[in-house]
């Protein structure tokens, strides 16, 4: 894509931005949606339509198209990480939500692990564009399957009266008449709370180690470790396979915490403390020597391992939204959350330009997870559910 379409390392940057520039700003309406409309419906629009512009950037022949899909891209996408925490809230009670939360969230790094190798090999043999027109044929059709068969807990005809009295008993369940209608002064008493504005400013820092994976990593095994491109794809899937087993650790970890000290400040904060620590170690592999290549790897799955765990944010912003306002909280935390998407490629993109090196970008996107380390110690507070007046 790159050779073709004439890209260098800077305007790969504004690529890698784009997406989350509108994901990011679509945040709060994304929450609005979902309080207006609720999971079903708003989840469906934003599977099948994001897909579209999947499909979409196959056919893109310069900079500015597949700059223009890449913001249909992040807009569409934006209500379904709101989407996942009101479902999480709804469906579970507080002491099963971190690993109910690992289990869903152990998708989006699984699913690069176990298809990196065919995606890279279907680039291989068909091309670049082929990957797209693939991709977004799939979303599409689980968009479809996805709107046939959610049903909220209340509505759902396979959930018995016992069940729900559990779920409702762990402080699960959020009943339509709890949904209220958005105000800036609603969204203002949010940011003030800081358990709300910390735990967002925290997920921006580990999040700034997502992006690096997702959307620099597998050049910076090629450019900077000179790996061959499939090569790269198949060692490049060790770190996404410890990123998903980090989500899943982090999810029985932090459950088990609760369960054992009844605290949710210790159950949540711990895990996540001990996460953004490890993702941190990711500048250490500046200090490993040119053709360590197994070392380098072993390096970024101790960072990526970590990272995973830090999901458990989104467990944190369950546990502490106010029910009448799931949706806008979870918009507010994503949003604060993919900022670091929209920052994190242009400082990579203008490092590697003036430095043509990746090692001031890791020293940058290691220091980010050790600010999320003094948000959660000493600014956080407590782990409860808020009430807004």
């Amino acid at each position: 894509m790159q050779s073709e379409l004439g890209l260098d390392a800077v305007t790969l940057g504004y690529l890698g931005s784009a997406f989350s520039l509108t994901y990011a700003f679509a945040q709060i309406p994304g929450g609005i949606l979902l309080d207006r409309f609720g999971v079903r419906f708003t989840y469906a629009v934003s599977l099948v339509t994001w897909s579209i512009f999947t499909g979409m950037q196959g056919f893109v022949r310069s900079f500015a198209t597949l700059f223009g899909y890449r913001l249909g891209l992040g807009l569409c996408e934006a209500p379904c990480f709101p989407a996942n925490s009101r479902i999480l809230a709804t469906w579970f009670p507080q002491s099963e939500r971190a690993r109910a939360n690992s289990v869903y969230a152990v998708g989006q790094y699984a699913g690069t692990a176990f298809f990196s190798v065919p995606l890279v090999w279907i680039t291989n043999q068909f091309g670049w564009r082929a990957l797209f027109y693939i991709v977004g044929g799939a979303g599409v059709l689980f968009g479809l399957f996805w709107y046939g068969r959610y049903r909220e807990p209340l509505e759902s005809d396979s959930v018995s009266q016992t069940e729900l009295d559990y779920i409702q008993a762990g402080g699960g369940l959020t009943p339509k008449t709890a949904r209220v209608t958005f105000s800036f002064a609603n969204a203002w008493k949010l940011l003030k709370r800081r358990q709300i504005l910390s735990a967002s400013l925290a997920m921006f820092c580990n999040n700034t180690v997502l992006v690096f994976f997702l959307l620099d990593f597998i050049n910076y095994l090629g450019k900077e470790r000179h790996m061959e491109f499939l090569d790269a794809g198949v060692w490049g899937a060790l770190p996404y396979m410890a990123a998903a087993l980090g989500v899943l650790c982090g999810g029985q970890l932090s459950d088990l915490l609760l369960k054992k000290t009844g605290s949710a400040n210790i159950g949540r904060k711990l895990p996540i403390v001990i996460g953004l620590l490890l993702a941190s170690c990711i500048s250490l592999a500046n200090l490993v020597p040119a053709g360590s290549n197994q070392l380098v790897i072993a390096v970024m799955c101790i960072a990526f391992f970590g990272q995973g765990i830090c999901n458990l944010g989104w467990t944190v912003i369950s546990d502490v939204a106010p029910k009448s306002m799931i949706g806008l909280t979870a918009g507010i935390f994503n949003f604060f959350t993919n900022l670091a998407g929209i920052l994190t490629p242009i400082i990579i993109g203008y490092v590697l330009k003036y430095t043509k090196t990746y090692s001031a970008g890791l020293i940058y996107v290691a220091a980010m997870p050790l600010i999320g380390v003094l948000l959660y110690v000493f600014v956080l507070g407590d782990v409860k559910r808020l009430s807004i007046d």
